[in-house]
C-alpha cells in the first residue's frame, strides 16, 4: 500500500499538489487547534480567578476582629452560594497558625487546608502590616473535588501582632467544563473547515492542471488527427514550451521531407544504371548467351529488391512514430486482396476479410502498412491451397491482424528461420527469402512484433501486433 501511494506521489503531479496541500493544512490546522485551545485555556482560568479575586476583596472589605479577638464579617457576602452547602464557592479564614478559625456555611463541616505560606516579618521579627499579597493554589475541596484557592495574608492596624488568611475557593469543574465545551466545538469547527478546504484545494489541483489535460487531449489529437502543430489556448507558463515543442514539430517535418527527396534521388540514380544492366542482359540472351543473360537478369532483379528495402527502411526509420500520419486498415487489406487475387488469378484462392470495425487505424503511413501487409499476403497466398483468412482487431492500444493460410504449413522449429533475412525453407518456389525478414524489420521501427504459429485451417498463421 504505501509502495502505491509512494509510487503515485512520484508520478502524479496532481498527486504530489494534493497531498502537499492536504499536509499543510493538517499541521496548519493542527497548530491552530493546539494554540487556540491553549489562549482560551489561560483567558478562562484568568477570568476565573478574577471572579474569585473579587470575592476575595469583598471578603477583606467586611472582615473584622470584635473584641474578644475573633474574626467576623460585617455584612453576609452578596453571592448566596457562599450560604448553600457544597455549593461549590467557598471562604474560610485561617489565623497566624493558618487554623480554620472561620469559614462559609457552603463548606458545612470541611475545612480548606493549602500549603502554609510565610508570614511576611518587618526588621524587627514582627509580622509585617504590609498584607494584601495574593497567592493561588489548587486543592481538594468538600465531596473531593478540585478547587481553585485565592488568598490574601492580612493584618489589621488595630490588632498588629495578630496576621490572618483568608481564602476563597470555588470549584473548577464549570471552568473545565467552560473548556471542554469550548474544544469540542473548536474541534468541529476545524474538521468542517479543513473539508472544506480539502474540496477547494481539489478544485485548485483539478483547475490549475486543466491546461495540462488540454495539452495532454492536443498530443492526443496530433497523433490521430492531420495536424502538424499543437493548437489550443494554453496560460502563459506553458505556451514557451507548446511554442518550442512546435518549433521541434516544423524541423522534424523538414528532415522528414529532406529524406524523401533524398530517397527518391537516390532511387531516380539507380533506377537508370539496373535497366541498363537489364537490357544488356536481354541483348546478350538474343545472342546466344541465356546462362550470362539468365544470371545477369537475376542479379539485377535481386539488387532492385534490396534497392527498394533499403530506400524503403530509411524512409521508414523517419517516419516510424511521426504525429498525423495513420492508415485505416480495412480499405488497405481490401485494396491488397484485390491486388493479390489478381496476381494469384491460377490458384482459384478464396480471400476472406473479418475486421472488427471499418475505423480501425493503424497509426503509420498507409505505404509501410502496404508493404507489411503485401508480403504477408503474398506469402500466404504462395502456399494456400485454397483459401487465406485475414481478421483485425483492436487490442487496447494497439491492432492484431491474423493471416491464416490452409497451405502445409511450417514446423515449430522453422518459425525462426523464416524471419530471417535470406532464408528460404524451400528453394523451389521463387523468392528472395526476404519477405517475412522485411515485415520483421519494419514492424520492430513501429515497436510492433511479428509471431507465428500453426493455423486451424492446417497452415501457417502469422500474427502481425502494431
Amino acid at each position: 500500500m504505501n509502495k502505491r501511494l509512494f509510487s503515485a506521489l512520484r508520478l502524479s503531479l496532481r498527486a504530489r499538489l494534493f497531498a502537499g496541500t492536504l499536509l499543510g493544512m493538517t499541521v496548519a490546522l493542527v497548530t491552530a487547534g493546539y494554540v487556540l485551545t491553549g489562549f482560551f485555556s489561560r483567558y478562562a482560568t484568568k477570568e476565573f480567578e478574577n471572579s474569585i479575586q473579587i470575592q476575595l476583596n469583598q471578603l477583606t472589605a467586611n472582615f473584622e476582629v470584635d473584641a474578644e479577638g475573633k474574626p467576623v464579617l460585617t455584612r453576609q457576602m452578596s453571592d448566596p452560594r457562599f450560604a448553600q452547602p457544597l455549593s461549590g464557592l467557598y471562604w474560610q479564614i485561617n489565623d497566624a497558625k493558618q487554623i480554620g478559625v472561620a469559614r462559609s456555611r457552603s463548606l458545612w463541616d470541611d475545612v480548606i487546608e493549602v500549603p502554609r505560606d510565610a508570614i511576611s516579618k518587618d526588621q524587627t521579627g514582627k509580622p509585617s502590616t504590609a498584607g494584601g499579597g495574593l497567592h493561588i493554589h489548587r486543592a481538594v475541596g468538600p465531596s473531593k473535588t478540585l478547587i481553585l484557592v485565592v488568598e490574601r495574608n492580612l493584618k489589621l492596624q488595630d490588632h498588629p501582632n495578630e496576621a490572618w488568611q483568608l481564602l476563597v475557593a470555588a470549584d473548577t469543574h464549570e471552568l473545565e467544563h467552560s473548556i471542554r465545551e469550548w474544544t469540542r466545538q473548536l474541534v468541529v469547527f476545524l474538521v468542517i473547515l479543513f473539508l472544506t478546504l480539502t474540496f477547494a484545494a481539489l478544485a485548485q489541483v483539478i483547475i490549475g492542471l486543466a491546461p495540462l489535460r488540454s495539452l495532454q487531449k492536443a498530443l492526443a489529437k496530433l497523433h490521430s488527427a492531420p495536424l502538424k502543430r499543437l493548437e489550443g489556448n494554453f496560460p502563459q507558463e506553458v505556451q514557451p514550451l507548446i511554442n518550442d515543442f512546435n518549433t521541434v514539430l516544423d524541423h522534424s517535418v523538414q528532415v522528414v521531407n529532406r529524406a524523401r527527396a533524398q530517397t527518391g534521388d537516390l532511387a531516380h540514380s539507380l533506377k537508370t544504371p539496373l535497366a541498363v544492366l537489364s537490357n544488356a542482359a536481354s541483348s546478350t540472351h538474343a545472342s546466344g548467351h541465356d546462362d550470362l543473360a539468365r544470371l545477369v537478369k537475376e542479379q539485377t532483379a535481386i539488387m532492385q529488391r534490396h534497392i527498394d528495402w533499403r530506400l524503403q527502411r530509411a524512409r521508414t526509420a523517419a517516419t516510424a512514430g511521426m504525429p498525423n500520419t495513420t492508415t485505416l486498415v480495412q480499405p488497405s487489406l481490401e485494396q491488397l486482396i484485390r491486388v493479390m487475387q489478381r496476381v494469384h488469378a491460377d490458384q482459384n484462392l478464396i480471400f476472406k476479410l473479418d475486421c472488427s470495425s471499418p475505423n480501425l487505424t493503424f497509426k503509420g503511413e498507409n505505404q509501410d502498412f502496404q508493404e507489411m501487409m503485401g508480403n504477408i499476403l503474398d506469402n500466404a497466398s504462395k502456399w494456400a491451397k485454397s483459401q487465406v483468412q485475414v481478421t483485425a482487431t483492436t487490442n487496447e492500444q494497439q491492432i492484431q491482424i491474423t493471416v491464416d493460410d490452409d497451405g502445409p504449413g511450417l514446423k515449430p522449429d522453422q518459425y525462426d528461420k523464416v524471419l530471417l533475412r535470406g532464408i528460404r525453407i524451400d528453394e523451389v518456389t521463387p523468392g528472395t527469402g526476404l519477405g517475412l525478414a522485411i515485415v520483421k524489420e519494419l514492424v520492430e521501427l513501429y515497436d510492433g512484433r511479428i509471431n507465428l504459429a500453426a493455423s486451424p485451417s492446417g497452415g501457417l498463421r502469422v500474427i502481425l501486433t502494431l
